[in-house]
């Protein structure tokens, strides 16, 4: 059986794990030691795994595999920021990106090869879409960087020279996951969903689910599912402040308009780990930073309990647009705080690896050439000053 047969374990949720062995005869917590091996101790060979007899050991060899997607590049910032680049097959590519803090360290990971939203703004969407990615593919990237880290980690605190022990996990490494690298990943819902659980199950990653953030554009329908399915914390890419401005911002939102959003806001704040959503707001000088906008957004933080995250535009050539002077930043800010909106505003990272928000965008040939045919189309839509 080759690799492309096996059954890839960075893919299967605890429940799914759990079927699989029991299908052989194992015992449920076998699974749950399998599980451990693979996310939480790294393990990328059942050889290392001696704690399970021999002959599951085979039939795992068998019939299964531990395979993340082949890394194609890595790359670190001035910063500490690091992005790492996955080969997802036919000549293109994932990113994902870790942004250390002194509190905290965030993995920033893609869910789609692409994106099909097209925001105006976001380099990734001027890329088009090439598939979803599998849970496998999702976990993959977690599994990767916390791999990665550790041993750099254990290497780090071992006298130079000297052979030490295989790394232990660090729960301070990734202690907190953002579903905002490349990708819409309420459009990939099974999949994401899976990869979600394994990131919650107390036997692969433990995160809680305030620590876990999953970034939409606003997939309104998928919203409800996922406050039924998986309610962790909730970031939605809102960018404008009313329907004219993001319908030429956010194509999404000419099927889901600003009105449908904030009431799907509202139904899931009655499920969230926390008690806002977060409303992401990227910076346009002359777009939408002027003095009525703030207006407009503090009106919509009325309708809905939140916190507004204002984040520096990241230019890049096809786009068209600016990003906000500094000082346009902080008024824009302040008009908000001053009403009482609780802001922030987003500190710019790895932008000389091009990690920061909204350029990532895969650095692998596209032999598909929907870059191409989009930015033909866009070329003919030049974005209009919309006030309301």
């Amino acid at each position: 059986m080759n690799d492309s047969e096996r059954v890839n374990l960075l893919g299967l949720d605890g429940a799914e794990l759990t079927a699989l062995v029991q299908r052989w005869g194992g015992k449920p917590f076998r699974a749950r030691q399998l599980q451990r091996w693979v996310h939480q101790r790294g393990a990328d060979t059942f050889d290392a795994m001696t704690d399970l007899a021999r002959d599951f050991r085979a039939q795992l060899a068998q019939e299964c595999t531990i395979q993340a997607l082949p890394v194609v590049t890595e790359q670190k910032s001035t910063d500490g920021t690091r992005k790492w680049l996955f080969d997802v097959g036919q000549g293109n590519a994932i990113e994902t990106v870790f942004i250390p803090e002194d509190d905290r360290g965030t993995l920033c990971i893609s869910s789609q090869a692409g994106c099909t939203v097209a925001c105006r703004f976001c380099s990734t969407g001027h890329q088009g879409f090439n598939r979803n990615l599998h849970a496998s593919e999702i976990i993959g990237q977690l599994w990767w960087a916390r791999k990665t880290l550790e041993g750099d980690l254990a290497s780090a605190r071992l006298p130079s020279g000297k052979p030490g022990a295989a790394a232990q996990p660090d729960s301070r490494v990734v202690s907190n996951v953002v579903m905002m690298g490349m990708g819409e990943p309420l459009l990939n819902y099974d999949q994401v969903l899976t990869s979600l659980r394994l990131m919650l199950d107390d036997n692969a990653y433990g995160l809680s689910r305030r620590r876990v953030t999953v970034s939409t554009s606003g997939v309104v329908p998928m919203m409800d599912r996922l406050a039924r399915d998986c309610p962790v914390a909730l970031a939605v890419s809102l960018h404008a402040p009313n329907d004219a401005l993001r319908d030429e911002l956010v194509p999404l939102n000419r099927k889901y308009p600003l009105a449908e959003l904030l009431a799907a806001c509202n139904r899931y704040l009655e499920h969230a780990p926390r008690d806002f959503i977060t409303f992401e707001y990227v910076m346009l000088d002359g777009v939408n930073d002027a003095d009525e906008h703030a207006r407009e957004l503090i009106r919509i933080a009325t309708q809905v309990r939140c916190k507004i995250n204002l984040i520096p535009f990241n230019p890049f050539p096809q786009s068209g647009l600016k990003r906000s002077p500094s000082a346009r930043v902080r008024l824009f800010a302040q008009r908000l705080m001053d009403a009482g909106v609780v802001t922030t505003v987003r500190k710019t990272r790895g932008d000389d690896i091009d990690a920061a928000c909204g350029q990532l965008a895969g650095e692998v040939r596209d032999r598909t050439r929907i870059t191409e045919r989009i930015a033909t189309q866009r070329q003919a839509i030049p974005i209009k000053q919309v006030h309301a």
